[in-house]
């Protein structure tokens, strides 16, 4: 990746194109992850200090978006344990329809992902998956990750994954036919990042440049 690889060369410029690009996109994987914006905010903040701090342990600029997201990932599980947010229970993996049921026809139809309100409320259907569902679908049909790629970040076999987004899309199907025909969902508005903050901004800008020695 271009930007990844502009970023560890030094580039000022880079730095802040890098934020741009990936705090609304760690922010969105966070929120949808752990529920609630002020999570999301803290992951997000958090996840890039870690990225910046370790930029120079990527050995492969290519494959940045799927080490950010691994990162993100583990912050965010961290952050569900310990927020007052967490729920008290998950739905179950088996309220899910079985994979044998569900036929290659089974996905969200590019129209439809595009439109604003049907947008809305596919996110809000996303957060009523269970967690182990919801990280698929995520990091495969909103951020567009292969297979092998979100494979890599959850842990899972790519058999496994899957078969997870498989099941989730069939569960979400349902869910959105029905509100579509019947306004059967309570949509909520998509949470978005608040700008950053100066304090932020120079905290992420001095773990880049310390990691990366750009003061010597």
């Amino acid at each position: 990746m271009a930007l990844a690889r502009a970023l560890a060369a030094g580039e000022s410029q880079a730095f802040e194109r890098f934020v741009e690009h990936f705090r609304p996109k760690i922010f969105h994987y966070s929120w949808l992850m752990c529920g609630q914006p002020d999570d999301a905010e803290e992951v997000a903040q958090e996840v890039l200090l870690k990225v910046f701090q370790n930029f120079r342990q990527l050995r492969e600029p290519e494959h940045v978006r799927a080490w950010i997201f691994r990162i993100a990932k583990n912050a965010c599980l961290i952050k569900r344990r310990k927020s007052v947010f967490a729920p008290q229970a998950e739905v179950s993996v088996d309220d899910l329809a079985p994979a044998s049921e569900i036929t290659d026809t089974a996905r969200l139809p590019d129209e439809e992902l595009n439109r604003g309100e049907v947008r809305a409320v596919l996110h809000q259907v996303i957060t009523e998956l269970p967690p182990a569902y919801r990280s698929v679908v995520v990091l495969r049909d909103l951020e567009q990750l292969s297979t092998e790629e979100t494979a890599q970040i959850l842990d899972l076999t790519t058999d496994t994954v899957k078969t997870r987004l498989h099941r989730a899309r069939a569960a979400m199907r349902q869910k959105l036919d029905c509100y579509l025909r019947n306004r059967c969902i309570d949509v909520e508005p998509i949470a978005t990042p608040s700008p950053l903050s100066e304090r932020a901004w120079n905290q992420l800008h001095a773990a880049w440049r310390q990691a990366g020695d750009l003061d010597h």
